[in-house]
């Protein structure tokens, strides 16, 4: 894959359509003629190939028990209710949701209370209790083809199910676990932990590899879109590109390069030639995959203001938390820990708008095919952003507690939401933009 200019914008491609946005300011709509992703039988294969060292594995605990539905939880944020759904058999906190890619039917959530639930969207039907956890399950998804969900908790035990048999078909205690995420193109698991190792296991076999950093945990990571590699963020602030077949890093950022304090966040563009970091240093870098060098960083104005003596501790109470990039415009948005949504011009490297919250943004989510930005906050409340003008376009509520992470379907029909109400929310989004 060409690797994008300094700018973050494709320059190679002709404009096709011009938007306006206020005023004489223009952003130019880019779509890249690609020719389309790699054949999932082709990476399928090139997964074969890959060296694997033998792992024992663990035998889990196939026997389930289904909790009964637990009363609302009240909390400091009574008010309407927008759900369709109501997801109500954890008994804590819920801290993740992933849905099925295939059908984009099921929903995989995991909890405070050592549990993790598949359960249908439609209803709320519960389909299985992925049993077997002893500590908050933290981490959970299904693979490309939907046909393996896994499930892991903080003390690094990682659990895979088949989803169909219901049956668990692989299992492996790491170390204290960071992230996890599947490879998009097999069925490869992926996951990072305190100790600094990133692991890759071939499931259900169980073949692993792992790929050694910094003595610090290895904080996030994300699978880039040609399935070859993967980019890993740190506690001490590094950043490794690493290729997932040979088993060693293609680039390293450090010191100026990398970030100065713990990363929380990566992402990936449409074509994986360019990624986000985010960080507790309240800087997002936008970084070249093919090249390895910084390309552009990105600073809240009312952070890089504040004066570097006295207000330490203001500074440090900001970070971000989650950020990505527009499908169909050369766009990123940040989401901050003070409530700020900023949305930037990859073409200019300039703020375009400045979006506050109540509360600090949990996560954001980019809309398929648009410019709409998806975010969820600590006041329990789903926003829905036009990121071309800043406006506010709708929001949904029910949660009587802060938002932990959420979902959206693949047509942008439904939002997933997890809480610390103990609930898992559906709402069914209707826009009348569209």
């Amino acid at each position: 894959m060409e690797s994008e200019s300094e700018t973050g914008a494709a320059a190679d491609t002709p404009p096709l359509e011009t938007l306006n946005f206020h005023g004489d300011e223009e952003i130019i709509e880019v779509v890249e003629l690609d020719p389309g992703p790699p054949d999932p039988d082709d990476l399928a294969q090139e997964m074969e190939d890959v060296d694997f060292e033998e792992e024992e594995e663990e035998e889990g605990n196939e026997e389930g028990w289904v909790l009964e539905p637990q009363e609302g939880v009240v909390g400091s944020m009574e008010g309407p209710d927008d759900s369709e759904v109501t997801f109500a058999l954890h008994s804590a906190s819920v801290f993740c949701v992933s849905l099925d890619p295939k059908t984009n039917t099921l929903a995989v959530t995991g909890g405070e209370d050592d549990k993790a639930f598949v359960w249908r969207l439609s209803d709320g039907e519960l389909l299985f209790e992925c049993a077997g956890h002893k500590d908050s399950v933290t981490c959970a998804g299904f693979s490309h083809d939907s046909t393996l969900v896994a499930t892991g908790d903080m003390s690094g035990l990682l659990k895979v199910w088949q989803v169909d048999t219901k049956e668990e078909v692989w299992s492996f205690e790491a170390g204290d676990l960071e992230w996890m995420e599947w490879h998009p193109r097999a069925p490869v698991l992926l996951a990072g932990t305190a100790d600094g190792n990133s692991w890759m296991w071939k499931v259900p076999n169980g073949d692993c590899k792992t790929f050694q950093g910094p003595n610090c945990p290895s904080t996030c990571g994300r699978v880039l879109p040609d399935g070859k590699r993967a980019v890993v963020g740190y506690e001490d602030g590094t950043i490794r590109i690493w290729d997932l077949k040979q088993g060693n890093p293609i680039h390293v950022l450090k010191g100026t390069e990398g970030h100065q304090g713990p990363l929380t966040c990566v992402a990936t563009n449409q074509d994986g030639s360019l990624i986000l970091t985010g960080s507790v240093d309240c800087q997002a870098k936008l970084v070249s995959a093919t090249s390895g060098k910084v390309v552009g960083v990105f600073r809240p104005e009312t952070v890089a203001s504040q004066p570097s003596l006295g207000e330490g501790e203001e500074s440090e109470s900001n970070s971000v938390e989650s950020l990505g990039f527009c499908s169909v415009m050369p766009l990123a948005a940040i989401g901050y820990l003070d409530g700020t949504l900023a949305i930037y011009d990859l073409s200019t490297q300039t703020l375009r708008h400045q979006c506050q919250h109540q509360s600090g943004i949990v996560q954001l989510l980019w809309e398929a095919g648009t410019a709409v930005v998806y975010t969820c906050s600590l006041d329990g409340i789903v926003r829905l952003w036009d990121a071309r003008t800043g406006r506010l376009l709708t929001d949904y509520r029910g949660h009587t507690a802060e938002i932990l992470d959420f979902a959206l379907s693949k047509d942008a029909s439904l939002v997933v939401t997890t809480s610390g109400d103990h609930k898992a929310k559906v709402f069914c989004v209707q826009r009348p933009d569209r």
